[in-house]
C-alpha cells in the first residue's frame, strides 16, 4: 500500500479569547516569518463592521497581507463550512507563493471546519426553521430543550443563548434522524497538505476582564453607536447576522430606543465576559495547542510565540 504523502506546507494558527492580543502576535510572527495573514474571526470577514469587530486599521497592518476580512456583506449568510471553502485556497495560494499562512482569530469552529473539516450535513430546512424561530419567540430557551432531548452530548457544547447553532444542531437531528453528534463523527474533510502549529493565548482571567472593559469603553467612545446607525443607513437590515454579535447587538438597542448609552455599555462587558470565558473553556479542548500565559502584545509572550514558531519552521532563534 502506497503511504500517504507528507505534508510540505506550514501554518500557524494563533488563537485565545476576545482581546487576548492575537492581532497583535499574528502581525508579529507574519513580520518574522514572511507570513501574510487569514482572518478566522466570523465578524471581521464582513464589511463595515470595524470598530466592534476590533479589525486592524489598514495603516497598522505593517504591509502584512490580510485575507478575508471585509469579504462579504452584512445580508450574505455564511457558514463555518463557507469559511473552510474559501479559507483552503487561499492557504494553498500564499504557501505557493513561499509564505506562511498565519490564521487568527477567536472563533473556534471555523478554525476546527478549516483544519479538520466538517462531516457533510443536511441543506438547511426554512420552513423547519421558521416553525424553530417561532417556537423559541413564544418560549425562549425552547429550541436549546429540544436539542437536549434529541441530542444531549451536542446540546452541552452549544450555550442555551447561541439559538443559530442550537437550530442548525436540531435542523441536523431531524433530517438524519440521530442525534448531530453522530453526523459530525463521520468521514469529515480534512485539510491536506499542511502541518499546523496552534499557539493559543491565555492571559490571567481578571486582567483580561479589565483589557476587555477598557475595549469596550473605547469602542463606545469611538463611534461603535454611531457606526452601527450607518450600517443601518445603508440599507441592511437589523436582522443581518452580525447585528447579533455582542457590541453591535447592544448599540443596535441604542439606536432603536431601547437600551440607553450607558446601559448598552454594562450589559455588553457583561456578555463579553461570558462570552471570552466560553473561548477559553473551547481552545482549552483544542488538540496539540502550545498554550502561552499573557497578552499577545507582551514582549516575553511574543518571544516565546517567535521561538515556537521559529523551531516548528526549522530556523529557530
Amino acid at each position: 500500500m502506497q503511504e500517504p504523502l507528507r505534508p510540505t506546507r506550514s501554518l500557524v494558527a494563533v488563537v485565545g479569547p476576545t482581546g487576548s492580543g492575537k492581532s497583535d502576535l499574528a502581525l508579529r510572527i507574519a513580520q518574522r516569518f514572511a507570513g501574510e495573514i487569514v482572518n478566522c474571526d466570523s465578524i471581521q470577514v464582513f464589511r463595515f463592521f470595524n470598530i466592534g469587530a476590533a479589525k486592524t486599521p489598514e495603516n497598522e497592518r505593517r504591509g502584512i497581507p490580510h485575507h478575508l476580512i471585509d469579504a462579504l456583506d452584512p445580508d450574505e449568510v455564511f457558514t463555518a463550512g463557507d469559511f473552510a471553502r474559501l479559507a483552503r485556497p487561499v492557504l494553498y495560494e500564499i504557501a505557493e507563493r513561499g509564505n506562511l499562512p498565519v490564521v487568527t482569530g477567536g472563533t473556534g469552529f471555523y478554525l476546527r471546519a478549516l483544519i479538520d473539516g466538517l462531516a457533510p450535513g443536511p441543506r438547511r430546512d426554512e420552513d423547519l426553521r421558521v416553525r424553530l424561530a417561532a417556537r423559541e419567540a413564544r418560549r425562549a430557551g425552547s429550541v436549546h430543550r429540544l436539542l437536549r432531548r434529541f441530542d444531549p452530548a451536542t446540546a452541552s457544547r452549544i450555550h442555551p443563548n447561541d439559538v443559530p447553532k442550537a437550530m442548525r444542531a436540531v435542523e441536523i437531528c431531524m433530517a438524519a434522524r440521530r442525534p448531530a453528534t453522530e453526523v459530525f463523527e463521520q468521514g469529515r474533510d480534512a485539510l491536506q497538505g499542511f502541518r499546523v502549529l496552534k499557539i493559543g493565548l491565555f492571559p490571567e482571567r481578571e486582567r483580561l476582564y479589565a483589557r476587555l472593559e477598557r475595549r469596550l469603553e473605547a469602542m463606545f467612545a469611538g463611534g461603535l453607536i454611531e457606526e452601527t446607525a450607518e450600517i443601518l443607513a445603508r440599507g441592511f437590515s437589523e436582522d443581518a447576522k452580525p447585528f447579533e454579535s455582542i457590541g453591535y447587538k447592544q448599540a443596535l438597542q441604542v439606536v432603536k430606543g431601547e437600551l440607553s448609552p450607558r446601559d448598552a455599555l454594562f450589559y455588553a462587558r457583561r456578555d463579553t465576559r461570558r462570552y471570552a470565558k466560553r473561548q477559553m473553556t473551547w481552545f482549552r479542548q483544542e488538540k496539540g495547542i502550545e498554550i502561552l500565559r499573557g497578552f499577545g502584545d507582551e514582549e516575553a509572550v511574543g518571544d516565546a510565540a517567535v521561538a515556537l514558531v521559529g523551531d516548528f519552521l526549522g530556523c529557530g532563534e
